[in-house]
Formats: C-alpha cells, sequence, structure tokens
C-alpha cells in the first residue's frame, strides 16, 4: 500500500507539468491554424490586433500578425472585401522574400508584404547612405539569420536584399549593419 502511493505521488508530480504544459501550448494559435472560414473579426478575436494590415486591390484587406522585433515568424492572411479568409501563408521564408526581386516595392510595399521589421538604420559612408530594414528569421527553416532590406539613399524603394547571420547567436560577427 505505501508503494503504491509513492508511485501515485510520482507520477502526479511528473505528470502534471506536462499535462499542464500541453494544455497551454494547445491554446496557442497562429493564423496557420485558425480555421479555413475564418472572417477577419474572428481572427483579431484570436489572435489580437494585427502588427499591420493595408488595403487590397479588391477592397479586401491584407493583414498580417508578427513576432518581431524579437521572434523569427510573421504570417499574412488576405482577407474579401466582406471579410473571408483568402489566403494564409508564412511571409519570412526564402521563397517569400524572393519576390522582393520583381517589380519595384516601397516601404509602404514591403511592410504590407511582411510586417514592420525588426530594426531599421541606415549604413554606409557619409555620401553613400543607405536605409535599411532588418527581418529576424529563419533562414531554410534551420539558420537564426536576418534578412537585410536596402532601400538605397533616398529609402524610397527596395535596392537590394540578402541574408545574413543574426547577431543575437553570433559571438562576433564584422558584418552586421548596426546593432540589433
Amino acid at each position: 500500500m505505501h508503494t503504491d502511493r509513492i508511485r501515485f505521488r510520482r507520477l502526479a508530480r511528473f505528470s502534471l507539468p506536462l499535462t499542464l504544459a500541453t494544455v497551454l501550448l494547445g491554446a496557442c494559435s497562429t493564423p496557420m491554424t485558425l480555421p479555413a472560414d475564418t472572417t477577419l473579426g474572428n481572427a483579431t478575436a484570436t489572435l489580437g490586433a494585427p502588427s499591420s494590415s493595408c488595403p487590397l486591390p479588391d477592397g479586401g484587406v491584407r493583414a498580417v500578425w508578427s513576432q518581431q522585433p524579437q521572434g523569427q515568424y510573421a504570417w499574412a492572411m488576405d482577407f474579401s472585401a466582406d471579410g473571408r479568409l483568402l489566403k494564409r501563408e508564412p511571409v519570412l521564408t526564402n521563397e517569400s522574400f524572393e519576390r522582393l526581386r520583381s517589380g519595384t516595392w516601397t516601404q509602404e510595399d514591403v511592410t504590407c508584404a511582411f510586417g514592420p521589421p525588426a530594426r531599421t538604420g541606415w549604413v554606409g559612408l557619409p555620401s553613400l547612405r543607405e536605409q535599411v530594414w532588418g527581418y529576424r528569421y529563419r533562414e531554410d527553416g534551420v539558420w537564426n539569420s536576418v534578412m537585410y532590406v536596402f532601400f538605397g539613399m533616398t529609402g524610397e524603394k527596395v535596392t537590394r536584399f540578402y541574408p545574413g547571420p543574426d547577431p543575437r547567436f553570433e559571438d562576433t560577427s564584422p558584418w552586421n549593419y548596426f546593432d540589433f
């Protein structure tokens, strides 16, 4: 009888925290876990206010929920004019950033597509300073990285972009453009 009580106490001591952790993690929602018939109102009620939103050409809305400045993930959801979900996608990925190669991207376009950056700053020589935004993300789903998006000297449009290691995970790196 005594050994049964000891076994029960040991089991309770270890299983209770595991059960609690499972319940708490199960309560976490992302745009990717919401049902397909989600409305903008339901998404906002479940996830909170989006980090950024912008109008779509057809009268709908694109909303981005981002973990920036410290997190590495962001999700975009496109809603129709009547508030119904049309599309959702993770946006801090190599494939999403590749879209920056086509067309002319303004700062508003980049914010609409990827949400707010983790950090903004200026780099370069005094006569050739460029504005740069940094987005923390998991490059190829593995590497702790920052995607640097450059807007040129005027800050009007994207001139180039490329990834680099996230300085938070580096001992020293001479390639950091600004302190994150």
